[in-house]
């Protein structure tokens, strides 16, 4: 070995025996077989900055003989960096891979763990232990002796060094760190403490993040100038010159303090790349919202005048008819102010991939990284689907295949579909997709497919050869559409395969049964008891769902699932092979100069049984956090529904751009509009909701950030745990004008431990030292929030370094990480690993913990999301909202008109819990802006518009059958307070039509669908909520049914036919009864005003024309009553002619045709 020596230095070969070594990585906290170069893992092989060290290890049942090699770091020798050195060792593929890949793992309540593998599973090889880095010792290091180069020693070599040794470390000689009290800055104004205001909601307050990690202690301040010591980090010449006062400069020369003149080629900029922005802020045009603004202003006066108006100005001959119409018209005010205020700020972002490619992708090897492996964070993302039937597999194999084509480091990625029904469907149809994969992928990656979801890419009507360079692209694609067409016939045809599969092996079964029974002497005619089972293809049973729901197999009862069906993959491309179309599919297209490599896929259904509450979605996704975290602990996670795709391949990378940004660390996810396929072109229902996602969204961009809505967003993990921000602004005084920032990163004695009896909260203080690292009580205090698993535990510390930003980015007073130090390979799993993942989605896991109360998504609620992303915004987070020129991401949207009032009904539910419950704005704490609390205020509030909102559209009716009108007389003073009202909501439509990108089209759909969803779900969603609220009573709700407009298109049906379809629903008797009342009464008014000797053109007029706005914004309603081709159903003219009936005898009962109420005897039976 020292032969082959670069250098010519002495070198030193020690020979240690020792037991096997366990190792942590950044991507998960279990420990692994892998070596790794992660700045806080332990591995053994770590490089002090005096040399390096090469290792070869010979593996033996008996022993580990480790041959270290020693070389002195010279002039001519340079520090290799750690991904440089890993690369010296020599690899073996994991033993374990194949085994972890073939392995269903289940388990659950009363039910040990098991692994059901099909192929036989390999042995661990030994496993060596760290030793102590003083040659001759072969103890283990002891916690805290390690220095800052990662030289690590027994507690007796630490004791020898600092008193025979003069503090200094043998590794780099430098001496030893002292513990020292870091200073604090709690508020850049002169604050000195960081308590809570007692008023302040308790459930979340501030919970600083815990730094535990097993290994090497996470660096504190991270100066540059110790790059010499730490060479996993980047040298900065600028900050250099600044620490140490210091005059090398341009050219290695001696740099004149006046400065210097260069003639020809001005000077480098040594920080040009650390000061490009990744995202920029775009105001909005001074010409466009100055007169917004004022506009808002004007109006809010006039609407305060002309109710003063009605308030002084009753209508004596008719009271009850103005108490009521200025009762509502005061509601509506106050619902269009809590609508508009939050909208004085609006924004738009534009992002700068180009910056992101610089400055975390390496397109040449250098020393630091020589692989030129991606420094960006790894990413997790979530898809959910609950059933088969209702959530066809198709649609979710399609969104599963955009995911793994999207282009970000496929390394980083790791995808998991949650299977909330336990499906044998789903789960075949994922395995489907991800054998489909390994042509679809390469393909979109070869020809720069768009979009990646391949039945919306073949569906598209515009030259796929548009933009297409490559000669082999018409070849390639006739190929892969002809395997896409058979990947289609097997995902439908599975439910029938598998229940002709499950047949088959059940009457196997029966026969074997009958014979066994034969034998045994028994009776033949006796009935037997035989399960009928669902069968995978392997002839073993299904262990979720069976379709004859038997006992431990049902919907609600069954195992918890994991199934890694794509490993991960290695941190090097791998190109594939020239086109053999006779071969295997892999090979159907030229991939020679194609990355081919996959991103890890994952199937988890998680536990359910009897007795337990599942929680619906937030649980689901809960379970994912959980076994993610063990899994792949990626940095940030993506949530996405069943039915969105991937609709722009760089849109995580544009999301990234906000996070990894200066600033970055206060956002706790960045959410993307929700764009919609397969509507109708009339938008006939407002299911594009552009209003609220370009003007409400873009809006609260101006604030504090977004809602989050469930779909299509980028969450930083720590955020989902319910940690709060490195920094937060309180805002005190009226209307928060006050300001005072706060670190939230205070350090407290380990014994400060704040408990609040109320709701068991505990708080943490974050330290950095050892001691507090190694505080058993501060461990129980995390494991008592998070659960027993202490491999999620440990990720915790990992997930934060992860999603840090660079030193030169970070904010005042938090930490950051060096440039490169994720540019690591991700561990190899294990079946240890897997059993944790498996433990942790169990039904009884979340009891006595935190989870849905303020860790992970919040339960109690069916719009979860919204409570969800308001508990971070009161921690003192911020959300960014990221529209990009391409849409991020499509799905689908229900068409039918019954489909939608109970989607909206939902929403509106979800918003009546909110405001009965804590998580009411009102509540919120001093870390929300007011303007943000306006805006969630009225998320909770809206719901309660419905009741004055069906009591004014009856109105118009009661005024013509009445013969009054709400004011006196249609005067001057009353039209002109009329006109300008009108004129002025027009004239802000107009404004943010401008300013926010919608048409007028959509903006009036909106306006349609509001007084629709007013008049008939919202009414009902308060109702259901009171009982709730006030009696317990649960409320349930279906799924929203989600298809592919283009296969129907394909099976040569009507794209839009579920548009005509009708279903009957009692939400829709509101609506009905609004238009019947307010027709029959214009046919009343007009013929009593035509032969009346005195007629009232005035009142007439008023009346009418209100009349006239309630019937047309219901117009889109009574269209979807009449179906295709004005086919109006029996139903409709039942419950029309029911009304009629009623409306006319009350009408006769209260205006007689005696013309005196009292001469008229008419009585109800």
């Amino acid at each position: 070995m020292s032969t082959n020596s670069p250098t010519s230095s002495p070198v030193k070969i020690t020979v240690t025996s020792s037991g096997g070594s366990r190792s942590k990585g950044l991507t998960s906290p279990v420990p692994r077989h892998s070596i790794s170069n992660s700045p806080i893992s332990g591995g053994e092989n770590r490089r002090a900055s005096t040399g390096r060290y090469l290792s070869l290890s010979k593996d033996s049942a008996d022993e580990f003989v480790a041959y270290t090699v020693q070389i002195p770091a010279t002039p001519d020798n340079r520090i290799l960096s750690d991904s440089q050195a890993s690369s010296l060792h020599l690899e073996s593929k994991h033993p374990n891979e194949s085994f972890i890949r073939d392995t269903i793992f289940t388990g659950g309540f009363n039910s040990a763990t098991k692994a059901h593998s099909v192929k036989p599973a390999g042995e661990d090889g030994p496993r060596s232990k760290n030793v102590c880095g003083m040659e001759g010792c072969d103890e283990n290091p002891t916690p805290g002796t390690q220095c800052d180069c990662g030289f690590r020693l027994c507690g007796d070599c630490y004791s020898d060094c600092i008193s025979t040794g003069n503090g200094r470390c043998p590794g780099c000689k430098d001496l030893y760190k002292q513990e020292e009290e870091e200073e604090e800055e709690e508020e850049y104004a002169g604050v000195e403490t960081d308590e809570e205001d007692p008023k302040s909601e308790a459930k979340d307050h501030a919970n600083p993040l815990p730094s535990w990690s097993r290994g090497a202690k996470l660096e504190k301040n991270f100066s540059l100038v110790q790059s010499f010591k730490n060479p996993n980090h980047e040298f900065d010449h600028t900050r250099w010159l600044f620490e140490t006062k210091g005059t090398y400069g341009y050219g290695n020369a001696l740099w004149p303090r006046g400065g210097a003149e260069f003639h020809d080629n001005p000077p480098p900029d040594f920080s040009d790349r650390r000061n490009k922005p990744l995202t920029r802020k775009v105001s909005i045009s001074a010409a466009i919202i100055s007169p917004y603004r004022l506009l808002m202003a004007i109006r809010f006066v006039v609407l305060g005048c002309f109710l003063a108006w009605r308030i002084l100005h009753p209508n004596r001959n008719a009271k009850w008819l103005w108490l009521m119409s200025v009762i509502c018209e005061i509601w509506f005010a106050f619902s269009w102010l809590l609508d508009q205020l939050p909208k004085i700020c609006p924004v738009r972002r534009v992002t700068d991939l180009s910056v992101l490619t610089e400055r975390f992708e390496y397109p040449e090897p250098n020393l630091r990284n020589p692989k030129k492996l991606s420094d960006l964070p790894g990413i997790d993302i979530f898809v959910s689907t609950a059933d088969p039937e209702k959530e066809p597999p198709l649609v979710t194999a399609n969104t599963i295949l955009s995911i793994l084509a999207v282009d970000y480091p496929v390394e980083k990625l790791a995808c998991y579909l949650s299977d909330d029904g336990g499906s044998l469907v789903t789960f075949e149809a994922l395995a489907e997709a991800a054998s489909f994969a390994r042509i679809w992928v390469p393909f979109c990656r070869k020809h720069n497919i768009e979009p990646r979801n391949p039945e919306s890419y073949f569906a598209q009507k515009r030259d796929p050869l548009k933009n297409k360079v490559k000669l082999d692209f018409v070849r390639d694609r006739r190929r892969v559409k002809r395997e896409y067409d058979e990947f289609k016939v097997r995902i439908n045809a599975l439910p029938e395969s598998i229940r002709r599969r499950s047949d088959a092996y059940n009457a196997q079964a029966e026969m074997r049964a009958k014979k066994k029974q034969i034998e045994l002497g028994a009776n033949p005619s006796d009935p037997l008891n035989v399960p009928k089972a669902t069968w995978m293809s392997d002839g073993s049973h299904w262990h979720g769902t069976w379709s004859s729901s038997e006992e431990g197999h049902t919907k609600n009862d069954h195992e918890g699932i994991i199934q890694i069906m794509l490993v991960p993959a290695s941190s090097e491309p791998v190109y594939g092979n020239e086109a053999d179309e006779s071969s295997s599919n892999s090979s159907l297209i030229d991939t020679t100069e194609v990355d081919i490599r996959l991103p890890m896929l994952v199937y988890v259904s998680r536990e359910k049984r009897p007795g337990f509450d599942h929680n619906k979605k937030a649980g689901a996704m809960n379970a994912l956090v959980r076994a993610s975290a063990i899994m792949s602990n990626g940095p940030f996670v993506l949530n996405l529904d069943c039915d969105h795709y991937v609709y722009n391949s760089m849109a995580l990378k544009e999301g990234m751009c906000f996070m990894l940004d200066r600033g970055g660390d206060k956002i706790c996810f960045v959410q993307f509009p929700q764009r919609f396929e397969g509507i109708d072109p009339n938008d006939r229902y407002a299911n594009h909701n552009t209003v609220f996602f370009d003007v409400s969204m873009r809006a609260l961009d101006g604030l504090q950030g977004p809602m989050y809505v469930g779909t299509g967003c980028i969450f930083r993990r720590i955020a989902i745990y319910g940690f709060s921000p490195p920094r937060a602004t309180e805002h005190h005084g009226w209307f928060g004008t006050c300001k005072i920032r706060k670190l939230l990163r205070r350090k407290k004695p380990v014994k400060v431990v704040e408990e609040r009896e109320e709701d068991g909260e505990i708080l943490l203080p974050i330290n950095g030292d050892d001691e507090y690292e190694r505080d058993e009580f501060a461990r129980a205090s995390l494991a008592k929030q998070f659960g027993n698993s202490s491999s999620l535990v440990d990720s915790i510390a990992v997930a934060e370094f992860g999603g840090r930003l660079l030193h030169e980015l970070r904010g005042k007073g938090c930490l950051g990480r060096p440039a490169g130090s994720l540019a690591v390979q991700r561990e190899p799993l294990d079946a240890a690993a897997l059993a944790e993942a498996v433990s942790s989605i169990t039904c009884f896991y979340e009891e006595k913990t935190e989870w849905g109360k303020r860790v992970g998504w919040i339960y109690g609620s069916v719009t979860e999301d919204v409570v969800t992303g308001y508990r971070m915004h009161n921690r003192g987070w911020r959300s960014v909202y990221c529209v990009t020129k391409r849409d991020a991401f499509r799905g689908t949207a229900p068409i039918n008109l019954t489909d939608r009032l109970n989607q909206v009904l939902r929403w509106a539910t979800g918003s009546v819990e909110i405001f009965f419950s804590r998580n009411n704005a009102v509540l919120a704490s001093r870390r929300m802006k007011f303007l943000q609390r306006v805006a969630y205020f009225n998320v909770g509030i809206y719901p309660f518009t419905s009741i004055f909102l069906l009591l004014y559209c009856i109105l118009p009716a009661l005024s013509l059958f009445s013969g009054e009108f709400i004011v006196q007389s249609l005067d001057v003073t009353f039209l002109t307070f009329l006109l300008s009202i009108t004129v002025s909501l027009c004239l802000l439509a107009v404004l943010e039509i401008k300013w926010s990108g919608i048409t007028l089209h959509d903006w009036w759909r909106n306006e349609q669908f509001w007084l629709i969803g007013g008049t008939s779900a919202h009414p009902a969603a308060v109702i259901q909520g009171l009982l709730k609220v006030i009696a317990g009573i649960d409320i349930s709700f279906t799924l929203t049914s989600k298809s592919s407009a283009s296969s129907a298109a394909e099976e040569g049906g009507d794209e839009f036919a579920e548009l005509y379809e009708f279903r009957w629903s009692t939400l829709m008797i509101p609506p009905i009864t609004i238009i019947m009342f307010n027709a029959i009464a214009i046919c009343v008014a007009l013929s009593r005003t035509v032969y009346s000797t005195a007629p009232q053109w005035s009142k007439l007029v008023g009346g009418v024309f209100f009349s006239f706005w309630v019937l047309s914004h219901l117009y889109p309603f009574a269209k979807g009553l009449m179906g295709r081709r004005g086919k109006i159903p029996t139903i409709v003219f039942l419950w029309s002619g029911l009304i009629c009936i009623v409306i006319s005898m009350l009408t006769v009962y209260v205006y007689p045709p005696f013309g005196n109420q009292g001469s008229f005897t008419f009585q109800f039976p």
